[in-house]
């Protein structure tokens, strides 16, 4: 399964992927991280083809939406050796009021649409005042979605894929697991291996200041979510004079190794779990019971167990086994407003041998279509992840050794994302990236955003990342789910509405 690698955002009750976890939450620099120059108008030496080229909008198919192709290079230390093509979309300012400029949205991931995102979400749920004067913009990162899209399984495999053991029992589902792993990242080497090197988090970063050049933009005006946290914050690096007004929401911190986020990020769900079941055990009809949180957990815990022993039928040939039961339990984690749905599917599991309903929670998680077809999600998730930093852990021996602190991070799903951890330990292309302090000197303010039980990057992270930026500013969510802005907050909206429109950062460490 691949809670291996997978952060999500929600929009009401819509579950829309936006992935991030385990086998190293992408957060390192890359060893091609000079941007060439910091200054506000000097363009890279040999980029001036890329950075002169000016954007062809056309209709695209989606109503009061336009389209483009935005040409970089594929490798910006060999510019010469080749173009890859990026898709962006754009929804023009509304008005009433003079336009400011564009606004740039990723949702996370890494492996977000970001293009799917502002055209399902962002352009009509984002606040009213900010879609009236920026022109709302997003491109797909090199690699996801419509841009030169990482490939590795097909849809039989993926499928093979997600319903593997991810809590061995014995030596047997160990090296079962083991080369589940491996073979997924043999598909991803033997389908895209071209792209495969040059998926980064350094390199999508200079592939916004290409799109803000050809946008017209001076400055870089960005809203980023979850891992868009980080891509924003290495933006930040890279071209601190050209920074114009950042909000990194559902933050990251880039100091942090990949085995360390993992434990965060494990315990950020068990935090988001115990939310959900203070909520239900006070209702007569939970399914987890009527006592306290932990008791619910460990039936939780004792249903997950045996479902690795008797998996429950789903209408479909693929029964509910522990594996896709764990993610579709995690993917109602990331909204509150997925609690319901949760409480229905594991009720009809639970007490039908209804499996369901948790399946397809699980399914949206991995953007899997009726038709058996996968969206490249995790695809381009593994393959940043696994570029950016070096793996959590490199062997089973390894993961056994770990073992103790996930569990005490989180005893409903500790196991699960301590083998999870697995996934870069196999991957055909070596690192770039470390972990690293994130300052971006000379930078405007840039607004962090923590939630403060949000289970995908944990309150600590915002701090972490507000504190590291020397002109980052702290504003706090005291609320459940992944993220904040747009997501009902009065609060929360004024505070970024008012810093996109005026150029005015909230005060450091407001709450909300």
């Amino acid at each position: 399964m691949d809670i291996r690698r997978h952060t999500f955002r929600a929009a009401g009750a819509l579950l829309a992927a936006a992935a991030l976890l385990a086998a190293g939450c992408s957060s390192g620099s890359s060893s091609s991280n000079s941007s060439g120059s910091t200054s506000a108008s000097a363009v890279p030496e040999g980029l001036d083809g890329y950075y002169e080229q000016r954007l062809s909008w056309r209709e695209c198919g989606v109503p009061d939406f336009d389209c483009a192709t935005l040409k970089v290079p594929l490798d910006y230390e060999r510019p010469d050796d080749g173009d890859i093509k990026l898709a962006v979309a754009r929804k023009e300012a509304t008005g009433p009021g003079k336009r400011i400029g564009s606004l740039q949205v990723n949702p996370g991931g890494p492996g977000g649409s970001a293009i799917q995102y502002l055209q399902a979400y962002a352009a009509f749920g984002y606040p009213e005042p900010v879609r009236a004067r920026y022109d709302m913009v997003a491109v797909d990162p090199r690699g996801v979605a419509r841009s030169e899209p990482v490939e590795c399984l097909d849809g039989k495999r993926m499928d093979a894929y997600t319903q593997v053991d991810v809590t061995p029992d014995d030596a047997r589902e160990t090296r079962k697991l083991t080369q589940s792993f491996k073979d997924f990242a043999a598909g991803c080497e033997r389908e895209s291996g071209t792209i495969l090197p040059h998926v980064s988090t350094v390199e999508a970063a200079r592939d916004m200041d290409v799109l803000r050049a050809a946008l017209g933009d001076k400055k870089l005006q960005y809203v980023g979510a979850s891992y868009g946290t980080f891509l924003g914050a290495t933006y930040a690096e890279l071209f601190p004079q050209r920074t114009g007004r950042l909000v990194l929401d559902g933050a990251m911190d880039p100091s942090l190794s990949a085995l360390q986020l993992n434990l965060d990020q494990t315990a950020g769900f068990e935090t988001a779990f115990q939310s959900f079941a203070k909520d239900c055990v006070a209702r007569s009809d939970c399914p987890l019971g009527t006592g306290s949180p932990q008791a619910a957990g460990q039936r939780l815990t004792d249903f997950f167990r045996q479902l690795d022993r008797t998996p429950v039928p789903t209408g479909e040939a693929r029964p509910l086994g522990e594996s896709l039961a764990t993610t579709g339990v995690i993917a109602a984690m990331y909204d509150e407003s997925a609690w319901p749905q949760l409480r229905d599917a594991l009720t009809a599991a639970m007490t039908d041998n209804d499996g369901a309903g948790l399946l397809s929670l699980a399914d949206t998680y991995y953007e899997r279509s009726p038709d058996g077809e996968y969206a490249n999600l995790m695809f381009a998730n593994a393959a940043v992840n696994c570029l950016d930093l070096p793996p959590a852990v490199t062997s089973p021996e390894e993961v056994a050794e770990a073992l103790p602190d996930f569990t005490k991070a989180s005893p409903v799903f500790g196991e699960t994302l301590a083998w999870s951890s697995l996934t870069c330990a196999y991957w055909p292309v070596k690192p770039t990236g470390e972990p690293h302090r994130t300052e971006a000197k000379g930078a405007a303010p840039i607004v962090v955003v923590g939630t403060t039980r949000d289970p995908a990057t944990p309150y600590k992270w915002a701090q972490a990342l507000a504190a590291q930026l020397t002109s980052g500013t702290l504003l706090t969510y005291d609320g459940d789910g992944h993220t904040a802005y747009g997501r009902g907050s009065p609060c929360i909206d004024t505070a970024i509405n008012r810093y996109l429109l005026q150029g005015t950062p909230p005060a450091n460490n407001t709450k909300c």
